[in-house]
């Protein structure tokens, strides 16, 4: 039993943890935390594939006759963030951090295939997957373009993500829309640039560019149904140098969220359309630069019930909720989602004290959730491919 191999698996699992903590790797860099991955799974005997989207590795195992197969992931890259912390086991990368808990989730999972290796108690195949690239650069894409699918076909694909501020060792487990999707925009005004005090001479980019920023929001709250979450949001806006003087050009740049993919088409529709008007009604030349972010992440219900079903049994149905709102951060486990059934699920982290939040440079893991994480890999492998 599961129960049995913790009290021996879990501080291992801890220390594990705590040495990739120290040494984080940015994305699509985290060659060191591969190798540790891919050794690690090697010494369980494990089929083990190396260098999927140039870090990334997956390890097959497989019991019985049965011929279903799952996916279960885990995420290995750090963030460029300088750490404040200065327990033991603080980064020796300067400048980089573990700060999102992509340290626990790769030795959570690394914990689960160690239980399910020594457990053999499922029929079917089970698929670790552990990602690079989670943090802006998408490998989660990179994996599904690479094949990840055909080469390791999977009936169903889970993952997880720790969340600060709900209880420690709790679940929650929402079926639907669970995270946003999320697109980035630069916009370039080009004007005529000339003297302060002769404005009728010149085509003023500041103006056209304040005007601009107030229609964006109309995205928001005039084109997009209320119950329908959206945010649209001008984080930059760079123009000009001196007090009198027009200048030519101008520079504003932010983000877009949306929780379907149709609002998503739509809100960069709009932001197209304004763009235009905008050229058109001030005389400015506009250059939108518009990048698509991360798909919506979708949970399906045949997945999402059964974690649910599973996260019941390790945490009790007080420890587990199904009513969380979405969360308009983005997570590119949303590729993998989009080819096959999947479910996505937050594991509480602890209350979050101290300003230790995701992205915070305080963020530490909570080691004392490793043995429900490991207890929920295992039991949901159990009851998929039972």
């Amino acid at each position: 039993m599961i129960n049995e191999l913790l009290p021996t698996l879990t501080p291992k699992i801890a220390a594990l943890r705590r040495d990739i903590h120290a040494h984080p790797e940015l994305a699509f860099n985290e060659k060191r935390t591969a190798e540790k991955v891919a050794d690690y799974l090697d010494g369980l005997g494990l089929e083990v594939h190396r260098g999927i989207a140039r870090t990334g590795v997956v390890a097959r195992l497989s019991l019985g006759s049965g011929k279903r197969a799952i996916g279960l992931r885990a995420d290995m890259d750090a963030l460029p963030l300088a750490e404040l912390n200065t327990f033991p086991h603080h980064s020796t990368h300067a400048g980089k951090m573990h700060a999102c808990g992509h340290d626990g989730h790769t030795a959570m999972l690394l914990g689960a295939a160690e239980a399910l290796s020594k457990l053999r108690n499922f029929d079917g195949t089970v698929y670790f997957i552990f990602q690079p690239a989670e943090e802006h650069e998408g490998g989660g894409r990179v994996m599904v373009e690479e094949g990840l699918f055909e080469r390791f076909p999977m009936d169903m694909v889970f993952g997880l993500h720790n969340w600060p501020g709900m209880a420690a060792g709790s679940f929650g487990v929402t079926e639907g829309s669970v995270m946003a999707g999320t697109d980035r925009f630069e916009i370039q005004l080009t004007g005529r640039g000339g003297h302060a005090a002769m404005p009728h001479q010149a085509v003023d980019v500041v103006l056209a560019g304040s005007a601009l920023v107030q229609a964006m929001q109309s995205l928001v709250s005039r084109n997009t149904d209320p119950l329908d979450a959206a945010v649209v949001s001008v984080t930059r806006f760079h123009a000009g140098h001196a007090d009198n003087v027009l200048p030519e050009t101008a520079v504003l740049g932010g983000t877009v969220r949306s929780l379907n993919g149709e609002l998503q088409d739509a809100l960069e529709e709009g932001v197209r359309r304004i763009c235009s008007g905008i050229e058109a009604t001030y005389r400015v030349s506009i250059d939108l630069r518009y990048e698509r972010g991360y798909p919506p992440t979708i949970n399906a219900p045949e997945p999402c019930f059964i974690a649910r079903e599973v996260a019941r049994q390790v945490a009790g149905d007080a420890q587990v909720r199904i009513d969380l709102p979405p969360s308009m951060g983005a997570e590119d486990f949303a590729y993998m989602a989009k080819v096959v059934p999947a479910c996505y699920v937050w594991l509480g982290n602890g209350p979050g004290e101290g300003g230790c939040m995701l992205h915070s440079p305080h963020y530490d893991f909570n080691d004392e959730i490793i043995a429900t994480g490991i207890r929920y890999w295992v039991r949901l492998a159990q009851r998929a491919l039972a």
